[in-house]
């Protein structure tokens, strides 16, 4: 199954360190990001787990949760989350799914139907492609993918970007420009006519060309 934006996020049970969850349960009224790794004791991974867990206070306040997952029994996570806390300076502060039947990597199409057998006789390599970031609305929709190879570290602050400008324009009915940041000017969505966006600003816009129509961030 391939995943799109907009997509029903696949509903699952699975064993994490915190416990058993059902994934739609678990994300109630929140949004939530769900970021896959392909094996435990993997360098790249290591840093994005702890850099995650010191940011999280950020994704608090946006009111999302945040679960790793990795192709390796829960057991294995415990001594990872050692050497996370020793090499990054802190700990997982999150949920961490054990993969180990591959169920939730191929729900979410990130390995072929036909894998099998003990991942812990699996490489990373095996698994690259198990390197997904989702996040998903309160509504249980993908908001947004994003693949990353094995030797280049996710951008986990681009995230936290991405989810301010999901939020701003789910309440409000524009888009933001490229490279957009909390507070930067945005964009009237092209679904709003110039009438109703008359209504919606009536101090106007700017227009370099008919169809960009620049406002402030609303507030």
């Amino acid at each position: 199954m391939t995943l799109k934006i907009g997509d029903t996020a696949p509903d699952f049970e699975a064993e994490t360190t915190e416990g058993t969850i059902r994934f739609h349960d678990w994300i109630g009224d929140s949004w939530a990001v769900l970021f896959s790794h392909p094996r435990n004791f993997t360098p790249v991974c290591t840093t994005e787990l702890g850099y995650m867990a010191s940011i999280k206070p950020e994704f608090d306040r946006r009111n999302v949760k945040i679960i790793g997952l990795s192709v390796d029994p829960v057991g294995n996570h415990e001594k990872w989350s050692s050497d996370i806390e020793e090499t990054q300076g802190t700990a997982p502060n999150y949920p961490i799914i054990g993969d180990k039947d591959f169920a939730v990597s191929k729900l979410y199409g990130m390995l072929p139907a036909e894998v099998e057998g003990d991942p812990t006789t699996r490489t990373p390599a095996d698994n690259q492609t198990v390197r997904n970031v989702f996040v998903v609305g309160p509504d249980k929709k993908v908001k947004l993918i994003l693949v990353y190879p094995m030797t280049t570290g996710r951008n986990f602050d681009e995230v936290l970007r991405v989810i301010d400008s999901l939020q701003l324009t789910a309440e409000h009915r524009v888009a933001t420009p490229v490279n957009w940041r909390q507070g930067d000017d945005v964009i009237i969505a092209g679904s709003v006519s110039d009438d109703e966006a008359r209504e919606l600003y009536p101090d106007g816009w700017e227009s370099p060309r008919p169809y960009i129509r620049i406002v402030p961030q609303p507030r």
